[in-house]
């Protein structure tokens, strides 16, 4: 390796003073906790706070990482919505077992869940698509997503087909995309602390009592 010179991160440090999260002012289900937090990073008026990081495995073992979008969420699970001919399906195909994170940095928060991706009904995949604005319908046909592509032109000269193509009526739902739900067994609320004392909330599934367990983690 050469002797160039790197930034130096080592004095790069935040003191967290925002806030504090323990056993006792968390709800003690996992899902009325998030519910509370999503409307506070709402209300920060925090860019896109249904950004979420979703983290798959090949089958060689090698972790992947991209950013998607939180479209709803309930006690069954966190949904977002895919073409499924993309990386990240066919990765979950091979191991449903996924973890997504909720970088709320500027509230010094984040969540982490681990659980497993399943593909929801074809009747609530067509229901969401048919929401969508009618760009963004026709993108879902347009991109092969995952593939290589020679150039932008080429995107571009084809979503403009597609807008002729459906330019009147609607656009008809496309078999190969629809969406996810990642059922949680495992969901961590992460606030920090000051002195690097951080608060680490995680609630546990546990199957054998039908129940969540709330636990506090050493930060």
């Amino acid at each position: 390796m050469s002797d160039s010179t790197f930034l130096d991160l080592a004095e790069l440090r935040q003191r967290y003073l925002k806030g504090g999260l323990d056993e006792e002012n968390s709800a003690d289900n996992p899902f009325r906790q998030f519910e509370i937090w999503f409307k506070q990073a709402q209300e920060a008026d925090l860019l896109e706070p249904n950004a979420m990081s979703l983290s798959t495995v090949d089958a060689q073992g090698q972790p992947s990482l991209r950013t998607v979008l939180l479209k709803q969420f309930d006690t069954d699970g966190f949904v977002f919505f895919t073409n499924y001919q993309s990386e990240k399906s066919k990765q979950i195909a091979q191991n449903p077992n996924v973890a997504l994170l909720f970088p709320w940095l500027a509230l010094e928060r984040q969540v982490k869940v681990l659980g497993k991706a399943e593909k929801i009904s074809l009747a609530q995949s067509m229901k969401y698509f048919a929401s969508r604005p009618k760009g963004s319908q026709i993108g879902a046909w347009v991109s092969q997503q995952s593939q290589v592509v020679s150039s932008k032109q080429v995107l571009l000269s084809q979503f403009e087909k597609m807008k002729q193509k459906f330019q009147s009526g609607e656009v008809p739902f496309p078999d190969f995309w629809g969406g996810y739900r990642v059922v949680p067994h495992q969901i961590e609320f992460w606030q920090g602390g000051d002195n690097r004392l951080h608060d680490r909330i995680c609630y546990e599934w546990l199957d054998s009592e039908n129940r969540w367990l709330k636990k506090r983690l050493a930060p």
